[in-house]
Order: structure tokens, then sequence, then C-alpha cells
């Protein structure tokens, strides 16, 4: 009797503290949605907004009417599509010949490769060998210093030891090189890794905006994080400049609240695409034998 109490207590405790979490994190995402949905004289109240008196389209009609925010939101999907191809290739691309044990170098490599997981020139030297690799305002600063990340190898590495030696030996004899098993044979077979590392990448590639501050001063190469982080401060300045056609039901934090939903929806869209390889792509990358 006394352990049915105790279990009782337990599963109550459990499902308010569940119940409490959900809260915490769904009131203020749907007060943003909503919200966004809501005119400038409701926004204008400053109030907690369950459920707007009259919905109104008007601050996403302003997004989409400026050329700008359009502009930003390509070369937004343009980056972290390029970005999260290139980066998972180059990482599965030094990740398979590193998890061979007969390279050699390879403790040297894996040395260089960990010293750069714990140590960095900063902001300023970064700034200098950016400007000297001439990608100062240029699309590739986006892509080029987000190729590799030795983290992402190290996870690719133990799932490409669990591959076994077996299917490489059998297309050795029929023939095939390194080049073809790779692309072929070892690819293919490690798609719940792939997508791991893929999901990591596109998400920072997606919600990256500090690369474009420090870096890029011409507008039109502008992400669309970069273009809400303009939004944010104007907001706060009470200045409309750069927003777009003002519309009269509209306000400088309407607009602010439909470029966070634009940003956002991509994420929460792909997101349950990769969930189903994320577990087991991170159980069998983080666990060495």
């Amino acid at each position: 009797m006394s352990q049915d109490w105790d279990s009782r207590i337990f599963d109550f405790v459990n499902v308010f503290l569940l119940i409490t979490f959900t809260l915490i994190i769904v009131v203020p995402l749907w007060n943003i949605v909503i919200s966004s949905f809501a005119t400038g004289q409701t926004l204008a109240k400053g109030d907690f907004v369950f459920l707007p008196d009259e919905l109104s389209l008007d601050n996403y009609r302003t997004v989409l009417r400026d050329d700008s925010i359009l502009r930003a939101f390509m070369i937004s999907v343009a980056k972290t599509v390029i970005g999260v191809v290139t980066h998972v290739f180059f990482c599965a691309m030094m990740a398979y010949p590193m998890s061979k044990a007969y390279l050699k170098g390879r403790k040297v490599y894996s040395a260089m490769g960990i010293t750069t997981m714990f140590f960095g020139g900063g902001m300023i030297p970064t700034y200098l060998l950016i400007r000297s690799l001439g990608l100062l305002n240029s699309f590739w600063v986006y892509i080029i210093p987000a190729l590799l990340s030795y983290y992402d190898v190290i996870i690719l590495m133990n799932f490409f030891r669990s591959v076994p030696d077996s299917l490489e030996e059998s297309a050795m004899i029929d023939g095939a090189g390194y080049w073809r098993i790779f692309l072929q044979i070892i690819l293919p077979l490690s798609k719940p890794s792939l997508a791991t590392i893929a999901l990591f990448n596109g998400v920072n590639q997606w919600n990256d905006f500090m690369t474009a501050r420090l870096y890029i001063t011409d507008r039109t190469l502008y992400p669309l994080q970069m273009r809400l982080y303009e939004i944010i401060v104007q907001s706060q300045t009470n200045s409309a400049q750069n927003i777009g056609t003002a519309v009269a039901q509209t306000t400088t934090k309407g607009v602010q609240l439909a470029t966070i939903v634009i940003t956002t929806v991509p994420i929460i869209l792909i997101y349950p695409m990769l969930q189903k390889y994320f577990i087991s792509g991170m159980m069998v990358g983080a666990v060495k034998e």
C-alpha cells in the first residue's frame, strides 16, 4: 500500500513538472505566433495576447512586400542548403580515412583536429584571416569557414568503424577504388549519422547572423537572421526605416513578430523529417568500441 502511494506521488510530481515545463515553452511561443496576426492597435496596448479580437495578415503583407526580406530569405536558404551539403561531405571525406588504423600520420592528424576543438585564434585574427582570403562581402564567407568541424568528424569516424571491413574487401575484389567505395557504399550506409550532422549544421547555418554581422557590409548579402536583427534594433529605437512599405494597421513590433515566425517555420518543418535518424545517429556515433 505504501509502495502504491509513493508511486502515485511520483507520477503526480512527474505529470505536474511536465505540464509546467510544457506551458513555459508553449505559452510564449503561442503568444509570438498569435501576436503576429494581431492588429497594430492590439499590439500597442502591450498586453499579453492569447487570442486577439481581430486577426490580420497586414504584418505578413508588410514583410512579404519588402524586397530586402525576401532577398534575405533566399540568401538564408542558399547558404543553409549549400553549407549543409558541403559541410557533411567534407566531414565525411575526412572521417573515412581517419577511421582506418592503417592511415599513416593518423595520430598527428587527430591531435591537430582535437586542438582546433579547444583553441581558436579569436575574433580579430579570424577577421584578418577572412580578409586575407578575400572573403569579406562574399557569399562564400558563409560556406568556406564552416566546411569542417572536427567534432562532427569524430561522430562520423566512430560510425564508419561500425561498417564491416568485409564490405570494402568485397568491393575491392570487384575492382572498386576508394572513391567508389566511399561514395557508393560508405555514404549510403551512413544515412543516420549524416542526417544527424546535417541537422546540427543546418540549424547553426539557418540561425547564424554573427557571420554577416562581422564580415558582411553589403546589405544584398544579408541573411534573414541579420535582417531580423535590424528590425529588432529599429523597433527598440522606434524607427521604421528600411522595413518596407508601412501599412496603417501594422507596427514595427508586428513586423518583427511576423519575421520571427517566418524565420522559425522552415526549421520546424524540416526537423520532423530528420528526427527518425537523430537518436540512432547520435548513439552509434557516440559509442566507441
